[in-house]
């Protein structure tokens, strides 16, 4: 009724005012207690201020304690405030900011009262009296705390007159609290406005209306909630939806309203805050409120028909019949209008045809799949067909057992037809499966016995030749059939499937976990034998011929006489490691021994035979015959070396025969072909060292860098090398032959041994001693190479001796008889001019042979001059001295003749 309604608002505005009261009522108790108490309590001087100012001030003592006092309040005092200004309002809405201001109030005011205490102000008269330096601090301090009390207990003071309007938009029983709310709000903010000091200014009233626009826009929120509002009813909806718009609106009117009555009076400060931090959000949420009460005010009908389409058109498009099925049995749980599941239930026949295309599907794909069906990773060929068969009839099966919830779907005619259709293809995958077992049991009842009955292993060779050579080639593999394992997969698959199996393949397929082992035994035994016999050369694998064959026997039961049904398969696997392990004892012994054979001859084959002497200094080289005396030095020492390496490859064959057959006397008949074997690694060390140091030396004779060096001589009337060109070309071949006959040094072994050959008797009672010699120093390439570096050495001696010719011009120096041409010359009875140009062409020699290169590189041989330029010079100077010789004579005698003549003439005066 109107009057009920009206009496039950009327209560619910007393209640609230009551409640507003009774919290406001209890703010005030616990600010009171606050002060009174004080959060901040400042320290009392421990000593009495009884007495007079002066006297006090006069005893420094008293002074010094009550400076120390003040410092400690200006501290706390300093510290107060700026820990009040670093605090920020905790929350969002107005009431927050409220909050803020009298917690501030609450602790400023408990400092301010404590300063205006008896003992405060008599200490603070005290260091007044006293000139204390502390009294140019005071004042800043105590002025601070004052202003910032001030603000806040204004600021309480003005705010206190709206927080019943910030309580009623905040804890309002409804809407129509806010919206009476409002317009006495925004007038009540008006006036503080224009009394306060404080808020009177943007930056204090912006962020004031900020937090009004957030608490109403939150009560909007909590109460048109979107998760419950279309489930309540629709007129409730409508009140809620119309009444949060109507708030929303009422605040941004409220707002300007108020704003043009500032304007209009043209004495208060005008209202130019930033709209969109007020008024965003709100005009945002009043659009979407005005937006849900069209959506509550549209027609029911419409959307009925609405929905109906929407049905007709969802399953016109089915994709999963069992999917449209739970959909209508949901909707007929649901509380929907009597029209929308009236047309929910009239599906059902569009269900039963999007299961027969369904049906229909399946058959396709088991018709198109039948002869190689897909199979799941690991399944064998029958249960993997029988898996896929299974899982597309589950798929048919699933779907109408579901429709059996629904019995009048099944019972109509069309659902008759479709049970038909799904019997049918049923029953052709049954046939199919059915089918597919008897053929497996057949086969498997066949095969089986014949498959545990063959051997272990089987053997096939790499090599045709004679029978302990096709022995050694011998490869065996696994023998374990893929048909077993395919019927151990069969078995177990089959029967978990639930079918019958014959009891040879359970038990079979019971012992998958032991027969795993044994052919992972057998496997891993199998690769280490192959492994080890990969490592054998054709010499060792004849060297080990007979425990190959011991080796063999052991392995021959696995191929010959055990079978999967053995029972000793375990020990034999036991006993072939044993085998392979010994085996592999021995070899590893044997290759180790190799490897020290090998290391020696990798030392001998490395061994540098021309090892040269260095350069003496950048200008100077080593001479041709020290060159190659050190070459034959070194290399003496080094052959020494190498034969000690070579001698001591026989001791290690000892040992490999003690190794094998057990003795060491170095000529075993089971080690002939081993000897052998080395015999021949021996002389290819050799052939390539010998090859190697050749073609090596060779380049360096080629190369561009000189390695030794030879002086021109003057032996009237030839100019000559020293050491001559056919010494030069004897050193080098000696050299060479010397390197090729080192192999002398390398005893031949004894036939089918390892012992040297003792020397032989030859002809003419020669001892003759069979080494390496005799079969080296006929091979093609070393003889080709022991031709081509003398060849090399003599060629680049004759590019030196043509380079020498140059110096033939000045042989009329040393040819010509000096003391015959100098009488010629003398009888002619030259004039002065002649001596002169005499003297100038022997002078000019004299410069000339200097200015020559005293230097010729030509490859490995440097060519030294200087010598000979000196001979030639001093040929040169000779001559000059024996024409001033002959010039001073000459001059003598037509002095004296001259003399003569004027002793005659004086006379006759």
């Amino acid at each position: 009724m109107p009057g009920e309604a009206a009496e039950y608002h009327s209560i619910q505005l007393i209640r609230d005012e009551f409640l507003m009261n009774v919290q406001k009522f209890t703010s005030h108790i616990q600010r009171t207690v606050q002060q009174l108490e004080g959060e901040i309590k400042l320290e009392m001087p421990t000593i009495s201020v009884e007495g007079e100012v002066s006297d006090l001030a006069a005893d420094p003592e008293t002074v010094e304690i009550l400076e120390q006092c003040v410092i400690n309040w200006l501290n706390q005092i300093s510290s107060a405030v700026e820990a009040q200004l670093k605090k920020t309002p905790q929350g969002k809405g107005p009431l927050a900011e409220i909050e803020f201001w009298r917690e501030r109030s609450a602790t400023l005011s408990a400092l301010h009262e404590q300063t205006k205490l008896p003992v405060v102000r008599k200490v603070l008269d005290v260091i007044r009296e006293s000139d204390s330096m502390l009294v140019a601090n005071l004042q800043p301090v105590f002025t601070e705390l004052f202003k910032f009390h001030t603000e806040a207990s204004d600021n309480v003071r003005f705010l206190s007159t709206v927080e019943r309007y910030f309580k009623n938009i905040t804890h309002g029983s409804g809407f129509n609290v806010v919206l009476d709310t409002i317009p006495s709000m925004m007038s009540a903010l008006r006036m503080v406005w224009i009394i306060s000091r404080h808020y009177n200014r943007d930056e204090r009233m912006i962020p004031l209306m900020e937090r009004i626009a957030w608490e109403i826009a939150e009560r909007v929120c909590r109460v048109v909630n979107l998760r419950t509002l279309f489930k309540e009813s629709r007129a409730s909806a409508q009140n809620k939806t119309s009444d949060a718009r109507n708030t929303l609106k009422l605040w941004k009117k409220a707002y300007f309203d108020t704003r043009a009555k500032i304007e209009a009076s043209g004495r208060e400060a005008r209202w130019e805050f930033d709209r969109k931090r007020l008024f965003e959000r709100t005009d945002y949420m009043a659009a979407i409120c005005q937006d849900l009460c069209d959506v509550l005010q549209i027609e029911v009908l419409v959307i009925e028909k609405e929905a109906k389409n929407f049905i007709d058109e969802s399953f016109k498009t089915l994709r999963s019949a069992e999917a449209a099925f739970d959909m209508l049995l949901k909707f007929k749980h649901i509380r929907s209008r009597e029209a929308v599941n009236r047309q929910m239930m009239m599906k059902f026949n569009d269900i039963l045809a999007q299961y027969c295309k369904e049906i229909d599907i399946i058959n396709k794909i088991f018709v198109q799949n039948l002869e190689n069906p897909p199979l799941y990773k690991n399944h064998p060929p029958v249960a993997g067909a029988i898996y896929w068969e299974r899982s597309l009839f589950f798929r048919i099966k699933h779907t109408i057992l579901r429709f059996q919830e629904v019995q009048e779907i099944l019972d109509s005619d069309q659902g008759q037809e479709v049970k038909q259709k799904y019997l049918e293809v049923g029953k052709r995958m049954k046939e199919y499966e059915d089918r597919k077992y008897e053929q497996w049991m057949e086969a498997t009842e066949q095969a089986l016995p014949a498959l545990m009955k063959k051997s272990l292993l089987t053997k096939s060779s790499t090599a045709a030749e004679e029978p302990s050579t096709l022995e050694r080639g011998a490869v065996f593999a696994i023998n374990f059939s893929p048909a077993l394992r395919e019927i151990i997969n069969e078995t177990k698959y089959l029967e978990q499937l639930g079918f019958a199996v014959p009891e040879l393949a359970r038990n079979v397929a019971l012992q998958e976990d032991k027969f795993l082992r044994y052919t992972d035994g057998i496997q891993r035994m199998l690769d280490h034998y192959h492994t080890l016999i990969g490592t054998l050369n054709e010499a060792e694998s004849v060297l080990l011929n007979d425990h190959s064959q011991e080796l063999l026997r052991v392995f021959r039961s696995g191929y010959k006489r055990l079978n999967w049904n053995s029972l000793g398969i375990g020990d034999y696997i036991t006993w072939c490691k044993q085998a392979i392990g010994k085996f592999e004892s021995l070899v590893h012994q044997i290759h180790k021994n190799a490897d020290d054979i090998s290391s020696r001859l990798a030392l001998i084959e490395s061994t540098n035979l021309f090892k040269y002497p260095a350069a003496k200094s950048e200008e100077e080289l080593p001479g041709v015959k020290e060159f190659f005396e050190h070459i034959e030095r070194e290399r003496a020492r080094d052959v020494e070396h190498m034969v000690r390496w070579y001698l001591a490859i026989g001791p290690l064959l000892t040992k490999v025969e003690g190794l094998v057959v057990h003795t060491n006397t170095g000529k075993a008949p089971r080690l002939a072909s081993y000897y052998e074997y080395w015999e021949k690694k021996i002389y290819e060390v050799l052939t390539k060292l010998i090859l190697k140091n050749l073609q090596s030396f060779n380049s360096l004779i080629l190369g561009n860098v000189p390695l030794f060096q030879t002086e021109t001589i003057l032996t009237a009337p030839e100019i000559i090398l020293h050491p001559n060109t056919n010494e030069i070309d004897k050193m080098c071949f000696q050299c060479v032959r010397n390197c090729v006959e080192i192999t002398k040094h390398f005893v031949r072994w004894m036939n089918g041994s390892c012992i040297e050959c003792p020397p032989q008797k030859g002809e003419e009672e020669e001892v003759v001693i069979i080494n390496f010699y005799s079969d080296i120093s006929l091979n093609p390439q070393i003889v080709e190479q022991a031709v081509m570096i003398p060849q090399n050495v003599h060629r680049i001696l004759i590019n030196l001796m043509k380079y020498l010719q140059k110096w033939k011009r000045y042989r009329p120096l040393w040819k010509l008889d000096k003391a015959i041409v100098m009488e010629k010359f003398a009888a002619k009875r030259p004039p002065c001019v002649a001596y002169d140009e005499k003297l100038q062409f022997y002078s000019k020699i004299t410069y000339e042979v200097m200015r020559h290169p005293l230097i010729k590189d030509e490859h490995c041989i440097r060519l030294q001059l200087g010598p000979l330029a000196n001979t030639v010079q001093e040929n040169a100077k000779s001559w000059v001295i024996s024409l001033g010789k002959l010039l001073n004579e000459s001059a003598r005698e037509e002095l004296y003749n001259l003399h003569e003549e004027m002793e005659v003439l004086n006379r006759c005066v």
